[in-house]
C-alpha cells in the first residue's frame, strides 16, 4: 500500500467511525440521546427547515427572518435526496463527499510531504474533534475554504467565488475573505468573484420577495446573548460552579441553544458584538503594517488567515464546539506552504479538538449541571485559543522580517531537497 492509499484508508476509518457514533452507535444499545444527540441540529432542526420550505409553510431566509446566511438551504435541501427518513446517513454522504473531493486537491499527484502531512494532520484533527466534525453546517464550509485557499494564488476567481459561497452558508470564511484582501496582489480579482457571486445570490433572494431578509442572520446573531461555550462565558459557568447569586445555565427556546445568566451578561452580550469589531481591526491593521514592510504571501497570509479566525472564536458570544472547524483551512494551507513551520499551531488545535470532543458530545449533560471538571476542561480550552491567537499575531508581526540565511553546505542541501515542495506555494 502506498503512502496516499494509506491516506485515504485512513481518512475513510475516522469518517465511518464518526459517522456511526453520529448516528447512535447502531447495534450497541448506545442511542443518539446518551451521547448527547451530536447529530441533534441536522436532524432536529435542519431536516425540519427543510420540509418546512419545501412544504409551502415558508422559506427561512426569505419569508422569515433566519440565523443562517441564505445559501445555507442549498446543503440542507441536498441531504433530502434520499427521504426525510435518511435525512442524517445522507447528511453525513455528503459531508464526506466534500472532504473527499478537497483531500483529492490536497493530495493532488502524492508527491509532496507536505500536502500528505496536511491530508495526516486533517484527519488527526478530524478524529479529536469528534462527531461534530461532520454533524454541523460549518462541516459544509470547511472543505469549500480548503479548495478555496488552495486554489486561490492561482486561480482567484475559483477561490473568490468559492469563499463567498461558503461565506453566504455559514460567516466565518469572511475571516479568510479579509485576509486575502490585504495579503495578495490579486485582491480585486478575489473581490470581483466574490461579488458577483453575492450579488447572484441576493438577486434570487430580492427576486423571490426575501428582500427584507437577506441580512436577517446578521441581526439573528447580534441579538443572542452568552452561549456557555463562548470564553467570555467562563466567569459566568465557575460562578454557577459555586452557586453565587444568580448566576446559572439557562436555555434559549428562540435561538435554540444553552446560555449563561447572571449579573450584567445581557450588557456584557452587547458589548461582544463592537468588540469582536475592534479585535478583527486590531488583526487587520497589524496584517496591513506587514504588507508595506513587504513580507511576502507565504509568510504572511496562512498566519494571517489564522489570526482572524482565532478572533472570530475568541472574541465572540458564541462558541459552539463546531466553531474548531474554522481552523482546518489557514492550518491545512499553513502546512502546504510553510510545512514545519505551523508545527506549533497545529499541535495546539489538536490540543484544543480533543479537549472539545472531552466536553462534547460524551459529557455535554455534565456541563450542563456546571460540573466544575467539565468547566475546568472548557476553561484550558479556551485559554488554549489565547495561546493560538497568540502564535498567529506573533507570526503576523515578524512575517516581513528577513529570514537568516545559513550559508553553510548543509542548508544548500536542504534547500535542493526541499525544492518540490515549495513549488506548492504561490508566485506572486
Amino acid at each position: 500500500m502506498n503512502r496516499t492509499m494509506r491516506v485515504w484508508v485512513g481518512f475513510l476509518a475516522v469518517h465511518a467511525l464518526l459517522g456511526w457514533i453520529c448516528l447512535g452507535m447502531p447495534g450497541t444499545g448506545i442511542g443518539e440521546y446518551a451521547l448527547g444527540l451530536p447529530l441533534g441540529d441536522v436532524t432536529l432542526v435542519y431536516r425540519p427547515w427543510v420540509l418546512q420550505a419545501l412544504g409551502g409553510s415558508g422559506v427561512p431566509g426569505i419569508d422569515e427572518p433566519w440565523v443562517y446566511p441564505i445559501a445555507a438551504l442549498l446543503p440542507m435541501i441536498a441531504a433530502l435526496s434520499a427521504g426525510p427518513e435518511n435525512y442524517g446517513l445522507s447528511w453525513l454522504l455528503l459531508v464526506t463527499a466534500l472532504n473527499a473531493g478537497a483531500l483529492a486537491l490536497l493530495l493532488g499527484r502524492g508527491t509532496s510531504r507536505r500536502r500528505r502531512a496536511a491530508a495526516w494532520w486533517w484527519i488527526a484533527f478530524t478524529a479529536a474533534l469528534g462527531p461534530i466534525a461532520l454533524a454541523r453546517i460549518d462541516a459544509v464550509t470547511v472543505p469549500l475554504a480548503v479548495i478555496a485557499l488552495l486554489l486561490v494564488a492561482q486561480h482567484p476567481r475559483i477561490g473568490g467565488t468559492l469563499l463567498a459561497l461558503a461565506t453566504w452558508i455559514k460567516v466565518w470564511p469572511a475571516a479568510l475573505i479579509g485576509a486575502l484582501l490585504l495579503a495578495s496582489t490579486r485582491r480585486w480579482t478575489v473581490l470581483a468573484a466574490g461579488a458577483v457571486t453575492s450579488a447572484i445570490l441576493a438577486g434570487i433572494v430580492i427576486g423571490a420577495g426575501g428582500g427584507a431578509h437577506l441580512l436577517g442572520f446578521v441581526v439573528e446573531q447580534t441579538g443572542r446573548g452568552l452561549q456557555i461555550e463562548a470564553p467570555v462565558a467562563a466567569p459566568y459557568l465557575w460562578l454557577a460552579v459555586a452557586g453565587v447569586g444568580s448566576s446559572a445555565i439557562v436555555y434559549s427556546t428562540d435561538i435554540l441553544t444553552f446560555q449563561v445568566a447572571g449579573p450584567h451578561t445581557e450588557v456584557v452580550a452587547a458589548l461582544m458584538t463592537p468588540l469582536l469589531a475592534c479585535a478583527g481591526a486590531a488583526v487587520a491593521l497589524l496584517g496591513l503594517r506587514a504588507v508595506r514592510s513587504g513580507a511576502p504571501l507565504v509568510r504572511l497570509f496562512p498566519p494571517l488567515a489564522l489570526a482572524f479566525v482565532v478572533t472570530f472564536q475568541l472574541v465572540n458570544k458564541v462558541g459552539s464546539p463546531q466553531f474548531l472547524t474554522w481552523l482546518v483551512a489557514p492550518i491545512v494551507l499553513g502546512i502546504v506552504w510553510r510545512g514545519r513551520g505551523y508545527a506549533v499551531p497545529a499541535s495546539i488545535a489538536l490540543v484544543l479538538a480533543a479537549l472539545t470532543q472531552f466536553v462534547y458530545p460524551y459529557l455535554y449533560v455534565r456541563l450542563l449541571a456546571a460540573d466544575p471538571l467539565l468547566v475546568a476542561v472548557l476553561t484550558v480550552r479556551n485559554i488554549g485559543y489565547v495561546v493560538l491567537w497568540g502564535w498567529a499575531v506573533h507570526a503576523v508581526v515578524t512575517a516581513s522580517r528577513p529570514r537568516r540565511r545559513a550559508l553553510s553546505q548543509r542548508t544548500v542541501a536542504s534547500r535542493v531537497t526541499m525544492a518540490p515542495e515549495s513549488s506548492t506555494s504561490p508566485r506572486e
